[in-house]
This record gives C-alpha cells, sequence and structure tokens, in this order.
C-alpha cells in the first residue's frame, strides 16, 4: 500500500474532495435502504389487510430512528383505515422520493469523486513531465520514447482507476454494506447471521484469484510502451524500411510484441473478470441458503416463525440482493487497484529517478559573457566508457574555435558540457573564470544559442518556431532575425507567411528551409556564446552555401564554437583543435596545421582537396 499511499499525495487536499463525498455517499446510503425497507409496509397494504390495526396512537417524540419508522408506520396505517390506496399512493410516493434522492446523493458523490480523480491525473501526469525535462541527457540515450510515453498516458488512466476505486471500497461500498447489515440485523438477526458466510468465502477465492493481478498488468504496461516504441520507428523511418524492403520484418517484430501485450492482456482480464463472478456465484448460493432455511421456517411453524413476517422475509431477501451489488463493485475496484498499482509502481519509478543535474543552492546568476569559455583538464564519461580525457583550450569572447576528429571523438561532447546538458567527471569548464557548475542552468544557458545537425521544428507556425526563446517578439524582430538568416524570402512564398504551419518535424520544408529556420531562431535569441554542431553537414551543396551564408551573418562578432566534418567551412577559425580518441593531438591555425608532416589535420585537408 507504500505505492497506493504515494499516488493519492498528488489529490491533496483530502477534505476538499473527501468529505463531501462521505456526506453524499452517507445519505445515499440511507435513503438507499430505506427505499428496499418500504417494501414490508407496501406488502402489508396490499396482501394483509389485518396488519397495522394496533398501529392507531401517534408515538411520542424522541430524537431517534425508531421514533422516525413509528411515524411512519403510523401514518400508512391510519391513512389504510381511512382507504387502503390512499396508504398505496403515500407508500408509494415516499419510494419513489427515496429513489430520487438516493440517486441525487450519488451523483453528487461521483461528481465530488471525479473533480478528484481528474485533479490527481492532471498532477501526476505534471509531475512527470516536469521530471522528463529536469532528467539528464544521458538518460534518453537509455529509454525508450515509447515506454516514456506509456508511462504518461496509459498509467496515468491506470492510476484514475486507483483513485476512483479506492474511495470506493474504503467508503461507498463498504456504507452500503453496513446499512444493508443494519436493516437485514433489524429484521432478522438469526437470518443475517447466516449470510454472514459470504465474506470469508468470497475473501478466500477472491485473494487468492487477484495475487497475479499486479504482475500481469506491469508486463502489459511494459509491453505497450515498447509498442508504442516500434510505432514511433516506423512512423519516422518509413522512407527507409520501404527502401530496404523491411515492411514484412517491422510486421512481424510488431505483430510479435503485439501477440506478448494481448497474452498479459488476457491473463489479467481472465482473472479481473473471475473475481466478480466468483463473488457473485458465492452470494447467490448464499441467497438459496437463505430461501431454503428462512422459507422452512415459514412453511413448517407459519406465517410468524422465529418472529418473521412473510412481507418481512421477502422485503430481507430482496435487501441482501442488494448486498451483492456493493460487494461486487468493491471486488471490481480491487482488481482496478491492483492494476492501477502495477502502473503506478511505473509512474514513480521514473518520478524517483535522481535528477543528477541541478543548480547549487547558492548558484550565481551569468548576467552576461565578458572574457571567454574554458576547458581546464577536463575528463568525460558516459558511464564508465571514456569519451574525454584531458582536454584544455580557451575560446577567447569574439574568437572562433573550431573542433574537427573523426566520428566518435567527443566533439559533441564537449560542445554539451558548455550547457551543462552534462556534467564533467574531472576538470571544470568554466565562464569568464566561473565553473559553470557554480551558475544557475537558465541564466547559463540563457547566453548561448544551438544550431545543430539533428535539425528539429516544432509542429506549429513558423513564427512560433522562431520566437521558441523569445514568445514576446514582435514580428518585426522575427522577420529580421528571418533575413538574416536567409529565410525571409521563401517564408512568405508559403501560403500564410509566418503563419504557416510547418508540419511534423518541419517536414513541409527542405532540410536548407529548415535550418534556416533554425539559425533565424538563434539570430532571434541574440546569444553571446553559439555552438554550431555540424550545422551544414546534412546539406546538399547549393543549400550549404544558403546557409553557410546564415552562419557567417550569425557568427559576427560571437563568440563561436564550430564543430565541422567539412573543413572548408572552419578555415578562417582563430584556431582549431584536432581530436583523436578523446584527447587532443593538434591545435593551431589552418595555415600553421597544414605545415605539420604527417599530421592528422593535412590528411583531413588532402583527402577533402583543401588548399
Amino acid at each position: 500500500m507504500k505505492v497506493y499511499r504515494r499516488l493519492l499525495v498528488y489529490a491533496k487536499p483530502y477534505p476538499k474532495f473527501l468529505v463531501p463525498f462521505s456526506v453524499f455517499t452517507l445519505l445515499a446510503v440511507i435513503f438507499s435502504v430505506f427505499q428496499f425497507a418500504l417494501i414490508i409496509p407496501l406488502l402489508n397494504v396490499l396482501f394483509n389487510p389485518e396488519s397495522g390495526s394496533e398501529i392507531l396512537k401517534a408515538p411520542a417524540f424522541s430524537p431517534s430512528a425508531g421514533f422516525i419508522k413509528d411515524i411512519f408506520y403510523y401514518q400508512v396505517y391510519r391513512l389504510k383505515a381511512i382507504n387502503p390506496v390512499y396508504a398505496l399512493y403515500f407508500i408509494t410516493f415516499i419510494i419513489i422520493c427515496a429513489v430520487i434522492l438516493t440517486n441525487l446523493f450519488r451523483f453528487l458523490a461521483q461528481k465530488s469523486l471525479i473533480s478528484a480523480r481528474t485533479l490527481l491525473v492532471k498532477r501526476i501526469r505534471e509531475a512527470l513531465f516536469e521530471k522528463i525535462n529536469k532528467l539528464h541527457m544521458g538518460f534518453f540515450t537509455k529509454e525508450h520514447k515509447g515506454d516514456i510515453i506509456s508511462r504518461m498516458n496509459a498509467d496515468v488512466f491506470g492510476i484514475e482507476a486507483v483513485a476512483a476505486g479506492s474511495l470506493e471500497v474504503v467508503i461507498k461500498e463498504p456504507s452500503l454494506i453496513v446499512g444493508y447489515f443494519i436493516a437485514l440485523f433489524t429484521i432478522s438477526p438469526q437470518l443475517t447471521l447466516f449470510t454472514l458466510i459470504i465474506i470469508p468465502v468470497s475473501a478466500l477465492g477472491i485473494a487468492t484469484i487477484q495475487k497475479k493481478l499486479k504482475r500481469d498488468a506491469k508486463d502489459a504496461q511494459e509491453s505497450i510502451g515498447r509498442l508504442l516504441t516500434l510505432m514511433d520507428e516506423t512512423l519516422t523511418g518509413m522512407r527507409i524500411i520501404r527502401a530496404f524492403n523491411a515492411t514484412a520484418f517491422t510486421l512481424k517484430k510488431f505483430s510479435r510484441e503485439n501477440d506478448f501485450y494481448r497474452n498479459a492482456s488476457l491473463q489479467g482480464f481472465k482473472r479481473r473478470e473471475m473475481a466478480p463472478a466468483f463473488s457473485e456465484a458465492a452470494g447467490v448460493i448464499v441467497v438459496a441458503g437463505i430461501l431454503i432455511y428462512g422459507g422452512s421456517l415459514i412453511l413448517n411453524n407459519g406465517q410468524t416463525a422465529a418472529g418473521l413476517q412473510a412481507s418481512e422475509f421477502i422485503a430481507f431477501i430482496a435487501i441482501f440482493s442488494q448486498v451483492l451489488r456493493p460487494a461486487k463493485a468493491m471486488v471490481i475496484a480491487g482488481a482496478n487497484i491492483q492494476r492501477g498499482i502495477g502502473s503506478g509502481e511505473r509512474i514513480l519509478e521514473l518520478i524517483d529517478k535522481p535528477v543528477e543535474i541541478t543548480d547549487k543552492p547558492d548558484a550565481l546568476e551569468l548576467k552576461s559573457f565578458q572574457h571567454a569559455v574554458e576547458f581546464r583538464n577536463v575528463d568525460f564519461a558516459y558511464n564508465e566508457t571514456p569519451v574525454l580525457e584531458n582536454i584544455s583550450f580557451t575560446v577567447p569572447a569574439g574568437k572562433t574555435i573550431a573542433l574537427i576528429g573523426h566520428s566518435g571523438v567527443g566533439k559533441s561532447t564537449i560542445a554539451d558540457l558548455i550547457p551543462r546538458f552534462y556534467d564533467v567527471k574531472k576538470g571544470a569548464v568554466l565562464i569568464d573564470g566561473v565553473d559553470v557548475r557554480n551558475y544557475k542552468m537558465e541564466s547559463l544557458r540563457s547566453v548561448m544559442s544551438f544550431v545543430t545537425q539533428e535539425i528539429f521544428l516544432f509542429n506549429d507556425t513558423i513564427f512560433n518556431n522562431i520566437a521558441l526563446a523569445r514568445p514576446d517578439a514582435t514580428e518585426e524582430e522575427v522577420m529580421n532575425a528571418a533575413k538574416i538568416a536567409n529565410a525571409h524570402e521563401f517564408i512568405m512564398q508559403t501560403e500564410n507567411g509566418y503563419q504557416t504551419m510547418t508540419g511534423d518535424r518541419g517536414i513541409r520544408f527542405s532540410g536548407g528551409q529548415r535550418q534556416r529556420i533554425c539559425i533565424a531562431r538563434a539570430v532571434l535569441k541574440n546569444p553571446s556564446i553559439l555552438i554550431l554542431d555540424e550545422a551544414t553537414s546534412s546539406l546538399d551543396t547549393e543549400s550549404e552555401r544558403s546557409v553557410q551564408d546564415a552562419l557567417s551573418k550569425l557568427m559576427k562578432g560571437r563568440t563561436t564554437l564550430v564543430i565541422a566534418h567539412r573543413l572548408s567551412t572552419i578555415k578562417a577559425a582563430d584556431e582549431i583543435i584536432v581530436l583523436l580518441d578523446g584527447r587532443i593531438i593538434e591545435r593551431g591555425h589552418h595555415n600553421e596545421l597544414i605545415e605539420i608532416d604527417e599530421g592528422v589535420y593535412k590528411k583531413l585537408t588532402e583527402m577533402q582537396q583543401i588548399a
């Protein structure tokens, strides 16, 4: 129940919904029991003309349930003495009122419960989304995107069942059962004690059935996460799948995972449906026992055997039949709670992930960048795999430093350490002489912009994509940024100009156009530090020329770290740093590096035919 208690914390403050839910549920129980208790006088009026002749005097007032019962019977039999039809009308009217009030209070109770459920789901989803946005980038390289989406969607809805089921199990259904059993004890304690055998019999069978429900639910939820990952990968890589005739392979992979999900769900459904079926069957058996036991008493000993009239016996059976409904509802709610707790464990597993990169309590505000970005004896590793070793260099303000080397030597990792997407394992990255770990991350990232090889646009308007870092930017400011990025002309040729939707990941535009929109986004932010990570590597020659021209405008007067495979884009850098196996092996200007015999940079320039 630890998972259950932790999840319900998100529904605070409890009194806001728990008090009205409890009050309305209690009132609904009272009127529900009352409407069935009215069966006794109704049957007596219809089938026992002699009953009630002794009740002709109004009872003395007393603040008790007994007085309410006595005054009601007095009114019924007083009307019956005048005309039995009047008594019938009166009882029918009271039954209608009781039914209306029962359902009214039941609705009001559910209304307060729905409010709590939606609040719980909202807060849990927000907590998950906030945690995802705080986790370090390494987390997303290990986790499947589909599994994360599944936790935020399917698992959160599973928690809603916990919220609803828990209150029904704790308050609503037990209140109904207690109310019905009070009425049953009032009618016949002897028969009621006989009926109580249903509780231990049902509980034993249901506990056995439900034991594996949580595990089945967890398996199913993990499987739906893998299915979502497969669907996302298929939609994203549809061109590759078809180009390599991999449709059959993809379908087989999806079908295999879908079969696993079906089998896990099937086991859960079987067990979940078996529990209420077992409960109802046990209840029917007990009702049959009541009919045999109570009916035998009446048939063998007369209508008033054991103090029980025939009308009371019929009312007893009718009320007991209602006990089965909340008992069954408790079983179903219990099954849903078991499933929900399985979902809850997956949600809490994500919420409990440690946030490895956080602001220090006394972190500084980086108001502006003035002097230099410095890497001082930096080591870094992903988990236990070394990536960088003893990296030291400085990027003075207003200068451009280029990083080159084969894929996997750590160039992008160096770029990721500046905004603290990751933290160094040893050494330090400093901005204006202060370790970046001593700055507030929001202020640190506010002075820099990124243009990367992975061109990403949101499925939104061009305007909103450019104004991502400055939602309050004016149309004129956005247009000026687009002009600097050589994007204004093609944007104005679209059907709605800057209000044109880009499509999923900017699919409506070419690679060069998407990249220029990304550059406009960086221009509008007006950064002091600019990080360019293979910004032109995926473009054709013509697009590269337009983008490179836009980048040159963007880089002007800014402190820039450039990562590139194409050496033609970095010839003019103030310093070029060559990396190999996570270490710096060469550094200097272009003209200096090409003079080094057997140098790595010289070999690269010869391969790319750069003079």
